[in-house]
């Protein structure tokens, strides 16, 4: 297939277009380096199935040639205000993507006759009451609230995704992703993985906000790829979770680092600075993965840590 993948020069979108390319199809990357980084895609530039295209998104898409998918995976993806990358820094360029960005995908796909796969998110969910979230729950989110302009930009291209599958046959695709973690992380956006492994690194204490019993369920980066490649290729249109079904703290998530790290200088407790209802717990039911694509994490956590810790020893 010739596939476009929006965002490829994210931490998903680069770890797609290396999975793809893999597979024998040729790729056309498009960015707009608002948070992707062209370090992600230097591997690929002497790939002769690789092109790319320097492009916003919220403007109109136009590419030579017959395309047979289209995925749209450009957004901001942070959550966290303090880095400049995440996406309650830049709320209506978040905004954008997931209106006009998947409205313009969503045109592309449709003249081209080809397959649309988007990246939803376990946002839609917001902080949960349902625990572990099936695709069914409708979830608890605030509409107008500091972190609105992720949750809502996702549910909004949801909803539009399912419109044109209704109603133009656009043969559509949407992944629910879970917290994914993985090399090419960008060590400044502020998430928990990478925030960890810098501070360890550095002999730091773990900085946890909080009593750290507060969970999350971190799925490798390659186990989400083959999750989003199965669904591709598979006739599912209803919205399908990708992501690991084992749930942990972060306090027993930050001992493990320490230990894989030899950082001896433990923990520091902060007082707890939750953003704006970022959820308690999240934890996906994989149940639709599992029944319909075959699909389930593999890499456990440890090896996965381990492989990510290695990447930012390199630098």
């Amino acid at each position: 297939m010739r596939i476009l993948i929006t965002g490829a020069a994210g931490f998903l979108g680069s770890h797609l277009c290396d999975r793809l390319l893999g597979e024998g199809h040729e790729v056309v990357g498009m960015d707009n380096f608002v948070t992707g980084r062209r370090e992600n895609l230097v591997h690929l530039v002497k790939n002769k199935n690789f092109s790319f295209h320097r492009h916003d998104v919220t403007e109109t898409i136009t590419i030579p040639g017959k395309l047979d998918a289209v995925l749209h995976f450009a957004s901001p993806a942070s959550p966290n205000p303090a880095s400049p990358f995440g996406y309650p820094n830049l709320p209506v360029e978040t905004l954008a993507a997931g209106s006009l960005g998947t409205f313009n995908t969503l045109n592309l796909a449709r003249v081209k006759d080809a397959r649309y796969l988007f990246a939803s998110t376990s946002e839609v969910y917001g902080d949960p009451l349902e625990h572990p979230q099936k695709e069914t729950y409708w979830g608890h989110v605030d509409p107008v609230g500091l972190r609105s302009m992720y949750d809502e930009a996702k549910r909004f291209s949801e909803a539009l995704i399912m419109a044109y599958y209704r109603s133009k046959k656009t043969d559509t695709r949407i992944v629910r992703i879970f917290n994914t973690f993985g090399p090419r992380m960008r060590a400044d956006d502020g998430r928990v993985v990478p925030s960890f492994i810098q501070q360890a690194l550095r002999d730091e204490p773990l900085t946890i906000f909080g009593d750290g019993h507060q969970t999350r369920s971190f799925c490798f980066v390659d186990d989400l790829v083959d999750g989003i490649y199965r669904l591709l290729l598979s006739d599912e249109h209803l919205p399908v979770n990708i992501g690991n079904p084992m749930e942990i703290s972060i306090l027993d998530f930050a001992e493990m680092i320490n230990q894989f790290t030899g950082n001896t200088a433990g923990v520091d407790f902060l007082p707890d600075k939750r953003y704006d209802n970022d959820p308690q717990r999240r934890c996906p039911d994989i149940s639709r993965a599992r029944s319909l694509l075959g699909w389930e994490p593999k890499v456990d956590l440890s090896e996965g840590l381990k492989r990510t810790i290695e990447f930012y020893k390199a630098g």
